[in-house]
């Protein structure tokens, strides 16, 4: 109901921005200031926030060793999952170009700042990029908001709670609690994306014109697209080669999926998820490691979009990269996603984290804000699917998936499926007879009349 009622106002906010900014681009050029404080707001969760989910979904599992060979293979293909979406975003993003042509008003200051931004960055060395992934003080990092160099921190710190093992449990449980307050922060803060949303586009639209609406339908298709390109041609490969057809997959997760794209969050169709994975067929302990494991390294839509989404900031501020800059900017947005909560329009503040950390503007995070709902739908829906496949995989790797079980569930959903039409059926037939027999009724007390 909250995420409702949330959603409704981001879309009012919306409105009234375009409203605003039209009708009024004095006023409309003066609400800038609540899209930065906004943005400020993300941007203060952000340390923390990647931190303790990092720590936790690594060390919770106890001694890195002791997962064996399911921690190793999950993982792997964890990685492998998330580099193909990776590639499919930046592919997609490179040939459809969505930021190219969106209509909005850069001053020369801007541009003139980015060129130099762009400029200092070529002048990088590959030995200056790689030292500078490790941190010299964590405060630093996380003060400066490199992600990057809190994630490496974050690896190293998770290592050893699992060295030390039992003394390090109440550190643990504290980091753990520290990520479960930062979901809640993370909540608040997007309590005012209405305010962030109203201040982002009534000012873009009192800069550039009522037309630079219009451009949006090319960064919303382009990621849907994409998404739809991912699952049917990567995770259905995944699917095909265990065995199993990912059409059928999608028909037994299709509730979880639904709660899954109208609330725009994972975690409140998680259990269910879950439920539905054993009795399809994957080991209790195969859904229990991997499916929550995977809301923490394999969010496929999120990790796609991001690779999309930053490709579409620096397409709108015109700043160009080499080669090399993008593929390190790739690997970057490989691990800060691993640290995206399973919460609506949490992938914005990755995305706004890895911006001001390379030193890009961050106005295409603005931008986004306004249609990020709709986005977050999509990209939030491939995670739970690509989650669901991934038990299979790892079952089926580790020799744990019964395909009995698998055949009886979809013969179960057929069965039932054909139970509930017969008796929709039924139903129907019931009504007719009934209609008809008051119609003879109405017509025999006619003819007596």
């Amino acid at each position: 109901m909250k995420t409702s009622r949330l959603t409704l106002f981001i879309f009012l906010s919306l409105v009234a921005g375009v409203f605003v900014g039209w009708k009024f681009p004095s006023v409309g050029k003066q609400m800038q200031p609540l899209a930065h404080i906004f943005l400020n707001m993300i941007k203060m969760i952000i340390a923390p926030l990647l931190f303790s989910v990092v720590v936790t979904g690594i060390a919770s599992h106890g001694n890195i060793k002791s997962l064996g060979k399911l921690g190793a293979k999950t993982l792997i293909y964890f990685a492998c999952a998330t580099s193909f979406a990776l590639v499919i975003g930046l592919s997609v993003g490179l040939i459809f170009k969505p930021g190219l042509g969106f209509k909005t008003s850069i001053s020369q200051n801007m541009i003139e700042t980015a060129s130099v931004m762009a400029a200092q960055n070529s002048h990088n060395s590959t030995i200056d990029m790689l030292v500078n992934i490790f941190p010299t003080s964590i405060v630093k990092s996380m003060a400066n908001g490199d992600l990057l160099q809190i994630v490496v921190f974050s690896i190293f710190f998770a290592l050893a709670i699992c060295a030390v093992g039992q003394k390090a449990k109440p550190v643990l449980d504290c980091i753990s609690s520290l990520a479960e307050i930062m979901f809640k922060f993370t909540q608040f803060v997007m309590n005012f994306a209405p305010i962030g949303v109203f201040g982002a586009i009534s000012y873009t639209i009192a800069e550039s014109g009522l037309g630079i609406m219009f451009n949006y339908a090319k960064i919303i298709l382009s990621l849907y697209f994409a998404l739809i390109l991912f699952l049917f041609v990567i995770l259905n490969i995944a699917c095909k080669i265990v065995g199993i057809s990912v059409l059928s997959l999608l028909r037994a997760i299709r509730e979880p999926a639904i709660l899954a794209f109208t609330t725009s969050t994972s975690e409140a169709a998680l259990p269910q998820a879950m439920k539905i994975m054993e009795s399809y067929g994957v080991s209790k302990n195969i859904v229990g490691f991997v499916m929550p494991t995977g809301y923490t390294f394999n969010l496929d839509g999120s990790t796609l979009y991001l690779a999309l989404a930053m490709l579409f900031s620096l397409q709108i501020t015109g700043i160009e990269v080499s080669t090399f800059q993008m593929l390190f900017i790739m690997g970057t947005l490989m691990l800060t996603s691993k640290g995206i909560a399973g919460v609506p329009r949490v992938a914005l503040v990755v995305l706004a984290g890895t911006l001001s950390g390379f030193g890009y503007p961050i106005i295409g995070v603005a931008i986004l804000l306004g249609v990020d709902q709709i986005l977050d739908m999509g990209r939030t829906t491939v995670n739970l699917i690509g989650n669901c496949i991934a038990t299979v995989v790892i079952a089926k790797w580790e020799n744990e998936f019964n395909y009995t079980k698998m055949e009886l569930f979809n013969k179960q959903f057929k069965r039932t499926t054909r139970e509930e039409l017969q008796v929709y059926s039924n139903e129907i037939l019931s009504r007719i007879q009934i209609e008809e027999h008051s119609k003879y009724e109405n017509l025999d007390y006619k003819e007596n009349v």
